[in-house]
């Protein structure tokens, strides 16, 4: 007879047990599906480096929302993909701009059956391709301030329910919760991108956005992924001017600060399961190098198991479309 007394095993010989016993459980309530609108009518066009995902003009995103609402989707993020783009990124302004267009759309649709947040950014509008405007050929952090709030401001006006300020501008956060304030929206949240790295895990979603930089690169702004102490700073920064939300972007490779964060802040964490993440798991799946369910689920639960509390991800679709939490 053995004379072991500690048998770890033992919990997990049967996946009802495994199940029981799991300390870490996903749900699509915490999920928000991605989706890309560019302008025009009747379109929708696959991006050829994320499979499943694509370019939508606003009346075809209504229909493919119906469908997906269907499977469960009520929480959604949007990018917008405009036809024009200028110095000061005026087409990401008015009620003409083609987020806007879209959200009052699905908003007369669907009413309050969906939760919307839409990407405050200038890097898609721009013709630099970069997240602010440039002056003497350097990147305009407090010139850029009114156009990010103009834009925040234009999308509550038309009925998005959080805006997400992407951008990494310093102090962008508080000029968008006051002039959303200003402008009688004080109930609209904002969900910062608050530790943004400089990653090499976004080409996917800049061909889908149509948003590389002309020129140089995202490094002044973004942060520098050798820095873990500084994702602090900036998240309290940030809470201090008024997020109601905080996130970081990537997930994967920075799930030590989304556990920082957690640990340290009494506001909700998000996380972004961000393109290059999604298109290594789809081709890692299209080969046969792996199963992708269980890809998938095994990066969302180590999202979930660091401290994120929502993510953003590509791949909720796929998760409710297949039944992948399914018992």
């Amino acid at each position: 007879m053995s004379d072991m007394i500690y048998r770890p095993r033992r919990l997990r010989v049967s996946r009802l047990l495994r199940d029981m016993v799991a300390e870490t459980t996903l749900k699509p309530a915490g999920m928000i599906q991605p989706y890309f609108v560019c302008e025009g009518k009747g379109i929708k066009g696959e991006i050829p480096s994320m499979p499943g995902i694509f370019r939508e003009s606003p009346d075809s995103l209504a229909r493919s929302l119906a469908d997906d609402m269907k499977l469960g989707i009520k929480r959604i993020m949007l990018f917008g993909v405009p036809d024009r783009k200028d110095a000061k990124a005026s087409s990401a302004l008015g009620d003409d701009a083609v987020v806007n267009v879209a959200i009052k759309m699905l908003r007369d649709k669907f009413g309050e059956d969906i939760f919307i947040a839409a990407d405050v950014c200038l890097c898609a509008y721009t013709d630099s391709g970069h997240c602010g405007v440039i002056t003497d050929d350097k990147i305009d952090n407090d010139s850029s301030l009114p156009i990010l709030a103009e834009m925040a401001t234009g999308l509550a006006k038309v009925g998005c329910d959080c805006v997400a300020p992407s951008d990494m501008m310093d102090g962008r956060v508080g000029a968008i919760r006051d002039a959303l304030d200003d402008a009688g929206f004080e109930d609209t949240l904002i969900m910062a991108y608050s530790a943004k790295y400089a990653s090499a895990y976004y080409g996917p979603f800049r061909d889908a956005a149509d948003s590389a930089p002309a020129h140089g690169d995202r490094k002044t702004y973004q942060m520098d992924f050798r820095n873990r102490r500084e994702a602090i700073k900036e998240v309290a920064l940030d809470i201090e001017e008024g997020t109601d939300i905080v996130m970081i972007k990537p997930a994967l490779a920075y799930l030590d600060v989304i556990a920082d964060v957690q640990s340290q802040f009494a506001v909700p964490v998000a996380a972004y399961n961000v393109s290059g993440e999604f298109t290594i798991v789809k081709m890692m799946a299209e080969r046969g190098y792996a199963e992708e369910k269980q890809l998938v689920l095994e990066n969302l639960t180590a999202i979930t198991r660091a401290g994120a509390d929502v993510i953003l991800t590509y791949h909720l679709r796929d998760i409710l479309k297949h039944g992948w939490l399914d018992g």
